[in-house]
């Protein structure tokens, strides 16, 4: 196995403003192997496959175990994630690039501040006054808490994002993982009390009703959540909110 080797073929672009480009790598295999591991090697490698000095490969990177969610990729043309995208299991030469619906920075690393925006547009957190003691929270019974559970198991990594044919420019569509959460905090007791505002912030543009429900986000998500139950949950509650809305203005 000492002449196996690992070829790929990374997209590379310095800053927004220069045309992308592609390099071809390659360095010796050896077992379990990941993207990021790869990519560690190839910064110090600092060639290409033709022996032609270059830059370290630009990327996001955290925890290293599919709970951060920053090293999302585009691997082979499927929206990945890089931590658990192991070589073995990867077609070769293996096509990095960065995921293509959010603004780039360098290389392979995006700009996802669209998500967090999102996120505070429908308000995906429960208030608290730290100014006094509020006392302990609601009980929550195990069936409760079983139902809110696997909505919080979202890492933010925008993959639901990337392969939703509805989210891009035109739409501002907000997307599944920004539903899941508002989801997340109306099934919490005391997230209840700002139910109504979080619906209500997906009636307008880019709202729930920009979901076309092509069903790709359930597919990809690399933690399993049950983002088109989700989606048609909320979306009930939403028609729920505009006509108690309509009966009461």
């Amino acid at each position: 196995m000492a002449d196996k080797t690992i070829q790929l073929k990374i997209k590379r672009q310095p800053n927004p403003e220069v045309a992308a480009y592609w390099e071809d790598f390659e360095l010796p295999w050896r077992p379990n192997m990941n993207v990021i591991s790869v990519l560690m090697e190839l910064a110090m490698l600092a060639k290409t496959k033709d022996g032609k000095p270059t830059t370290p490969i630009t990327y996001d990177s955290n925890c290293l175990e599919e709970v951060c969610g920053s090293c999302a990729m585009l691997i082979n043309g499927k929206a990945h994630m890089a931590c658990s995208a192991l070589i073995d299991d990867l077609e070769q030469p293996i096509k990095l690039e960065p995921l293509s619906k959010f603004p780039i920075v360098r290389d392979l690393a995006v700009d996802r501040k669209v998500l967090f925006e999102n996120l505070k547009r429908v308000k995906a957190w429960i208030p608290i006054d730290g100014t006094y003691d509020l006392g302990p929270g609601p009980r929550q019974s195990e069936a409760q808490q079983n139902e809110e559970y696997p909505y919080s198991r979202c890492i933010s990594c925008t993959c639901c994002m990337e392969v939703c044919p509805q989210f891009n420019e035109d739409t501002g569509f907000v997307g599944a993982a920004t539903i899941a959460q508002v989801l997340l905090f109306n099934l919490n007791p005391t997230g209840q009390m700002q139910a109504p505002e979080r619906l209500r912030a997906l009636m307008g543009d880019g709202g729930i009703h920009e979901c076309g429900y092509a069903q790709n986000c359930v597919e990809i998500c690399p933690k399993d959540i049950p983002l088109t139950k989700a989606i048609a949950t909320v979306g009930r509650a939403v028609v729920g909110q505009a006509v108690k809305d309509l009966f009461t203005t």
